[in-house]
């Protein structure tokens, strides 16, 4: 972007031409309460050469998990990401390729769009995958949506204190708008208090929230949370991380109605947390009030295997009084990555991906708890590759002992909940070797 800054006159002038005679003036329809309480401490301008100097240096401070030993989870992990991935879809017909409006142009695209919704489909043990998603917490808003569509006589929307905060939070501020109820249960010992959910689940509520494996990495009740669903005539709803989905059970084949997640474990780099894509997959009953788009496989006019946009149920295509959702994109080149990474793992190289996580998480666990002044905060919960550590002072700071050994320790969970400020979420990956296990375990110490 070129360095063109705007001058007294340039600003003078275009409030001339808009008619405002100051920007005090531009912005008086803006709420008093709405606008900044103090000025922008942004400090004296810069010629171009200064600011690239300043920018160099600020962007010299930051460090990646290429730096660190990440052992940081909550949602996006640190992954082997094979390199035949960048190589292709760095390839210009994938990089540079647009919405595919026009399928006899966009064959390729439609093709491993279609590859992927059957894999997303395999994956969770049900029928239908729309094209992607944002990411993992509006997949999981449009997944109460959905829901709400299914029963628009209902408000209420049950959710476990065991999904991701940031999940939580952004169900709350889709429903706030429209009038639903976001009603949140406990889950004590790390795990959805059953009973506390099924008492929840009344009449009145139009979807079951779970998340499989928590946050706090704990493998969860699944077929019982979509009995308390189903008892309520409510959909039952999965967010479900991919990679463990290689060894748990599928939710679809436990009568989940609707599992979404977020697609960042397959194939997609941290990126300082985005960008990345969610996953999105339903009963075949519900194809119609899928968000966002469906590609489906047809046969041309000479009878050869043809794909196309089946549905693009968003209101930039249709009214917006019919449309299931105001998304109007999906995440395409990588949900490509996904597609890759599951083509070239097969399924048993992603069970071995999770069995691996597995096995070393419970390892660290087991040296961890062996520290004194350290234990598993719910030593009675089973988890996968995930768990949550309690430590003998704040997380935060063991956080900041941490980096300053080459270690990213995990994640402080007092942020989300002052009860667990000496609480840290630890994850573990395939990438982890015993090596880095040692090192963790050395700088906890």
């Amino acid at each position: 972007m070129r360095y063109v800054p705007h001058t007294e006159q340039d600003r003078t002038e275009m409030l001339r031409a808009i008619g405002a005679g100051s920007v005090e003036e531009l912005f008086a329809p803006v709420p008093k309460e709405l606008r900044p309480k103090r000025p922008l401490d942004v400090g004296p301008a810069l010629t171009e050469p200064e600011l690239q100097s300043w920018l160099e240096e600020t962007a010299a401070r930051d460090r990646s998990a290429a730096d660190l030993l990440c052992f940081a989870g909550g949602g996006f992990y640190d992954r082997f990401i094979p390199a035949a991935i960048d190589a292709l879809v760095s390839r210009g017909e994938f990089l540079t390729s647009y919405t595919p409006y026009q399928p006899e142009c966009s064959q390729g695209t439609l093709q491993y769009l279609y590859e992927y919704q059957t894999m997303m489909a395999e994956l969770t043990g049900l029928p239908v995958s729309n094209a992607s998603l944002y990411e993992g917490a509006t997949a999981c808003a449009e997944a109460m949506l959905l829901s709400w569509g299914l029963k628009e006589t209902s408000r209420r929307v049950v959710v476990s204190a065991a999904v991701h905060p940031h999940y939580r939070r952004t169900l709350e501020t889709y429903a706030r708008p429209v009038g639903l109820e976001v009603v949140t249960v406990p889950a004590p010992g790390g795990l959805t208090d059953a009973a506390a959910l099924r008492k929840a689940a009344t009449p009145e509520t139009l979807a079951v929230l779970v998340q499989q494996p928590n946050f706090f990495g704990a493998v969860e009740d699944v077929p019982s949370a979509v009995a308390a669903a189903h008892a309520a005539g409510a959909q039952a709803v999965v967010a479900a991380d991919p990679v463990a989905l290689a060894l748990l059970e599928a939710p679809g084949a436990q009568g989940a109605d609707i599992v979404v997640g977020e697609g960042q474990p397959l194939g997609c780099p941290l990126a300082f947390g985005g960008p990345t894509f969610g996953f999105f997959c339903v009963r075949e009953e519900h194809v119609r009030k899928l968000p966002g788009r469906l590609v489906g496989e047809t046969h041309d006019t000479r009878g050869r295997r043809a794909f196309v946009l089946t549905f693009q149920t968003r209101e930039q295509h249709i009214r917006r009084e019919k449309a299931t959702s105001n998304i109007c994109t999906s995440q395409s080149l990588y949900a490509l990555r996904a597609a890759i990474y599951l083509s070239l793992l097969g399924p048993a190289g992603l069970r071995e991906v999770a069995a691996l996580s597995v096995r070393k998480a419970h390892a660290l666990a087991e040296q961890a708890a062996k520290i004194p002044g350290f234990a598993l905060e719910f030593p009675k919960a089973p988890f996968a590759f995930e768990f949550a550590l309690r430590c003998p002072r704040p997380a935060d700071e063991v956080v900041a002992a941490g980096l300053k050994r080459g270690v990213l320790a995990g994640i402080p969970l007092g942020p989300h909940d002052p009860a667990l400020r000496n609480v840290l979420l630890v994850a573990v990956t395939e990438r982890r070797t015993a090596a880095d296990l040692d090192r963790f375990v050395e700088a906890l110490r």
